[in-house]
């Protein structure tokens, strides 16, 4: 009999084939002894601490199921090479795509000011009645040159909500091509268009070859006006960088959703640059369809056929 761990995070029960037992089991500390004969561990807010207690003690998974579109966590705790993983590629891409649209709205429409004038009494002339728009600042997603880097599924239900507010939306991605009916360029060749992006999202993974790719390097190739807006993983923008490079006026502002280190420390310098909008790690704490997701893998690999959202590892 197939023994498969389901989280306590996860609202759902999947249904899944006869023969298959299932086991609920906290994500905030070790393993009850009962799970170590598991064939199957599904992951879901687990710690690294969590994760690594499975990897050294649940010794006959054979399959991690994680349900983050980005397993990054999974790969480091240690697992075997003989133990496959498969990401919730798919399941976050809504959720994400609609928290980034109003990071980017906030960020066009002031609104961080906003909420300070608020707080202050204050009503903000500057920011409101006749405004005038002016080339070199990013006020509207109407005719803004949009730049979304790593430009996989959520780029994907993202960039049609951007050009229907009338954005130009580039894919940065490995390859150069076209991809959801938009142009992408591979990364190598980003300087061409970076000095003409009103607004760059970093929609990157965690992986050894994209740590720190948004660095102080890129972020000087934008025009000053520009924002950025980061809901992929910290690791892939370097934050030093950032808070120079806005307490500098080299760049306009940026919102993040996520961080080097988490939960953002409460001396982080980051928190009190008001050009900088924080939000902690909100974008994808949904994945719609996790039941169906894993359902339809458990029933693959009862039956030996290929999972969806394999990662190569």
């Amino acid at each position: 009999m197939t023994l498969v761990l389901l989280p306590t995070t996860l609202d759902e029960d999947p249904t899944l084939p006869d023969g298959v037992r299932t086991l609920r089991y906290r994500v905030d500390g070790p393993f009850p002894d009962e799970a170590l004969d598991a064939d199957v561990l599904v992951t879901w807010g687990n710690g690294r601490r969590n994760l690594r207690d499975a990897a050294t003690r649940l010794t006959r998974v054979r399959w991690v199921q994680s349900l983050a579109a980005g397993p990054d966590t999974v790969l480091e705790a240690g697992f075997g090479p003989d133990v496959v993983v498969t990401s919730g590629r798919g399941l976050h891409d809504g959720p994400v795509a609609e928290h980034t649209l109003a990071l980017v709205l906030a960020c066009a429409r002031r609104l961080p000011d906003l909420v300070r004038a608020q707080q202050e009494h204050r009503w903000a002339g500057e920011l409101g009645g006749i405004q005038q728009l002016r080339p070199d600042e990013f006020r509207t997603l109407a005719g803004a040159r949009v730049l979304v880097w790593g430009f996989g599924s959520i780029a994907g239900r993202l960039a049609p909500l951007l050009t229907a507010l009338g954005a130009h939306v580039t894919g940065v991605a490995t390859r150069s091509g076209e991809r959801h009916g938009h142009p992408v360029v591979a990364g190598h060749d980003v300087g061409a268009v970076l000095p003409g992006t009103d607004l760059l999202v970093n929609l990157l993974p965690a992986t050894a070859t994209t740590r720190h790719t948004v660095d102080a390097a890129v972020l000087a190739q934008l025009p000053p006006h520009a924002w950025v807006v980061n809901v992929g993983r910290g690791a892939t923008l370097d934050e030093g960088a950032l808070l120079d490079a806005v307490r500098a006026g080299r760049l306009a502002g940026a919102a993040l959703d996520v961080f080097e280190t988490e939960p953002l420390p409460a001396d982080s310098p980051l928190w009190s640059e008001p050009r900088i909008l924080i939000s902690p790690h909100a974008a994808g704490g949904r994945p719609l369809g996790a039941g169906a997701l894993i359902a339809e893998n458990v029933a693959a690999f009862v039956e030996g056929r290929p999972l969806r959202n394999l990662v190569e590892r």
